[in-house]
């Protein structure tokens, strides 16, 4: 993996991390959560994980700013953070940026699942011949859920190679964590429009909108008031970080309040650029209340997942 560069030297390093330990461990207790249930952490191959950290290091262009990783460790001790946090369960979210990556990133998964017990099996899909064979292949290894990155992937919902695998992922009621909101700068089929379009074929498909569909915050309420089995993760949304470019909307609390059974605890650990408390204070500051909380940060996805 490559070297820390002096601007993107992890933000909480180990001396911090039993405080860090604290400040979680309060929130939970606070709450009354004995553990937290995170839909949006990230574990990849080395070789995959090296390749995005570095371009987070460069600020590419999906990225546009500095990007400093809060948790540049080794595998096995980024699982022990988690734990140490009181992370229940989690997922391992992968994604490919071309043809010919699923598979090999599904199997990957599947085999990192296996040796950690606390992981929600997850696995990818990408528009291509193969992409139903790539799923069916997932389920029948265990998949608990995908993820589908519309910015990354570069590739339209709504292409027919996809039909099958909606089709099916629809059937089945899997939960897609799907990254298709502008944020944080707009791809071409990022937006509303052709997620919109999705559901409005597959009304049963179990989407989960990642980042609230940032910036498009009030848009994807929109869907997920709309269409019963749509889902919202918290990824990134309300810290200081993301305020600063995409602030949501406080006139819209009152209805993500209103969809409190819907909304799924998620932080893009372990590539944030601030510490996991951080993300949960933002979460508090809210003002959504306890009972909310409690919901998005452990009892939604315990339902979800049948925890």
């Amino acid at each position: 993996m490559p070297r820390p560069t002096e601007s993107a030297r992890p933000v909480c390093d180990r001396s911090g991390r039993d405080q860090e330990r604290a400040r979680v461990a309060a929130f939970r207790e606070a709450l009354g959560l004995d553990s937290l249930i995170d839909v949006h952490t990230h574990f990849m191959p080395d070789r995959v994980l090296a390749k995005v950290w570095a371009y987070f290091d460069a600020a590419g262009p999906l990225v546009g700013r500095p990007w400093p990783i809060a948790y540049r460790d080794e595998e096995q001790r980024r699982i022990e953070v988690l734990r140490g946090f009181g992370v229940r369960a989690f997922t391992s979210l992968l994604y490919p940026h071309k043809p010919g990556m699923a598979r090999w990133l599904n199997d990957w998964a599947a085999d990192f699942a296996a040796r950690t017990d606390d992981c929600l099996h997850s696995a990818t899909f990408f528009a291509e011949p193969t992409a139903h064979e790539d799923v069916r292949r997932a389920l029948s290894q265990g998949a608990r859920v995908f993820k589908c990155h519309l910015q990354v992937g570069a590739f339209d919902p709504n292409d027919p190679l996809l039909d099958d695998v909606w089709g099916l992922l629809a059937e089945t009621g899997t939960p897609v964590v799907t990254h298709c909101g502008s944020g944080p700068v707009p791809g071409a089929f990022t937006g509303p429009g052709p997620i919109g379009a999705l559901l409005t074929r597959y009304p049963r498909l179990r989407l989960v909108v990642a980042h609230l569909g940032m910036p498009e915050y009030e848009e994807f309420l929109g869907l997920a008031e709309r269409f019963e089995r749509v889902m919202l993760d918290t990824t990134m949304v309300f810290t200081p970080f993301s305020e600063a470019a995409a602030p949501f909307p406080r006139n819209a609390l009152p209805r993500l309040g209103d969809l409190g059974e819907r909304v799924l605890l998620g932080t893009d650990f372990p590539n944030i650029p601030y510490t996991y408390a951080d993300a949960l204070d933002a979460l508090e500051a809210t003002g959504l209340g306890a009972p909310w909380l409690r919901a998005v940060c452990h009892d939604n996805a315990a339902r979800l997942f049948s925890l």
